[in-house]
C-alpha cells in the first residue's frame, strides 16, 4: 500500500462539513479494511491467550502439588521421630519396671507403655494415610504434566497460525492503523466520539454507510429522495433515522 501523506487540519473545526464527511469515510474504509484483517486471524488470538492462561493455571496447580508432598513428607519424618521417641521411652519404662518397688509403680509404667504403644499405632496410621496421599498427589501432578504437554503442543500450533498469519497480514496492518490514525486527527473529537460509538455498537463495524439502491447501506431502509437529496449535497452530517449510522454519497472520495 502506497504510503498516503496527510495533513492534519490546525482546527479540526475549520474544516467544512464535506472535508469532515470525506475524512469520516475514508477513516471508515481505513478501519473496515483492519477489521477484515483481525477477521482473517479470527479466533487465534484468544484461543492463544485461553491457552496461555490454562497453562500458568495447571502450572500452579502443579507447584501447589508438590508444595503438599513436601509438607506430607515432613510430617511423615515428624512421625517417625515421634515413633523412636516412643520406643526409646517404652524401652526405658521396661527396665524401670524391673526396678519397681511395689504394683502401683508397675502398674503406672504398664499405663505408659500401653500409651507410647497406642502412640505409635497412631503414628503408623498418620503415616500410612500421608504415604497415600502423597501417592494420589503424584499421580494428580503426572496428569497434569500431561495436560500441561498437551496444551502447550497446542499452543505451539496455535502461535505458529497466528505468526503466519501475522506475518503476511502485518506492514498492511500497520501503515492501515498508521492511515486512522492520521485520518482520525483531521475530525473534530465530538465527531470522532459520535463515530467510534456508531461503530461500536454496529455489529459489522460500519458507522459511515454510502446510499445503495436508495437505501442505508447499513440496515439497508428506504430513505426518501429529498433526504438523499441532502446526502449529495454534503452540507451536513445526515444519519440513518433506523440504525443510527452517518449516511455519505460515494461522490465523496471523486
Amino acid at each position: 500500500m502506497a504510503k498516503e501523506k496527510i495533513k492534519p487540519a490546525e482546527q479540526s473545526t475549520e474544516l467544512s462539513i464535506e472535508e469532515k464527511l470525506r475524512f469520516l469515510y475514508k477513516l471508515q474504509q481505513v478501519d473496515s479494511k483492519i477489521d477484515k484483517i483481525k477477521l482473517l486471524r479470527g479466533e487465534l488470538p484468544l484461543e492463544v491467550q485461553d491457552l496461555e492462561d490454562e497453562i500458568e493455571g495447571l502450572t500452579t496447580r502443579i507447584e501447589n502439588y508438590k508444595k503438599e508432598i513436601h509438607d506430607l513428607e515432613t510430617q511423615i519424618n515428624q512421625k517417625k521421630i515421634e515413633i523412636k521417641d516412643a520406643e526409646a521411652l517404652i524401652k526405658k519404662y521396661q527396665e524401670q519396671q524391673k526396678n519397681v518397688r511395689n504394683n502401683r509403680e508397675y502398674d503406672s509404667l504398664t499405663k505408659e507403655i500401653e500409651y507410647q504403644t497406642l502412640e505409635i499405632e497412631l503414628c503408623n496410621k498418620r503415616i500410612k494415610e500421608y504415604t497415600q496421599q502423597i501417592k494420589d498427589k503424584k499421580q494428580q501432578v503426572e496428569q497434569t504434566e500431561k495436560t500441561v504437554e498437551e496444551r502447550t503442543h497446542d499452543l505451539n500450533v496455535k502461535k505458529q497460525e497466528l505468526e503466519n498469519i501475522t506475518q503476511e497480514t502485518q506492514k498492511e496492518e500497520d501503515e492501515l492503523y498508521r492511515l486512522s490514525e492520521e485520518y482520525a486527527l483531521n475530525i473534530e473529537p465530538r465527531l470522532l466520539t459520535a463515530y467510534k460509538r456508531i461503530r461500536g455498537n454496529a455489529r459489522n463495524g460500519l458507522a459511515v454507510v454510502t446510499v445503495q439502491r436508495d437505501a442505508c447501506g447499513g440496515c439497508f431502509n428506504k430513505i426518501p429522495p429529498q433526504r438523499q437529496l441532502d446526502i449529495k449535497m454534503h452540507k451536513k452530517v445526515i444519519v440513518c433515522e433506523y440504525c443510527g449510522r452517518i449516511l455519505v454519497d460515494d461522490s465523496l472520495l471523486e
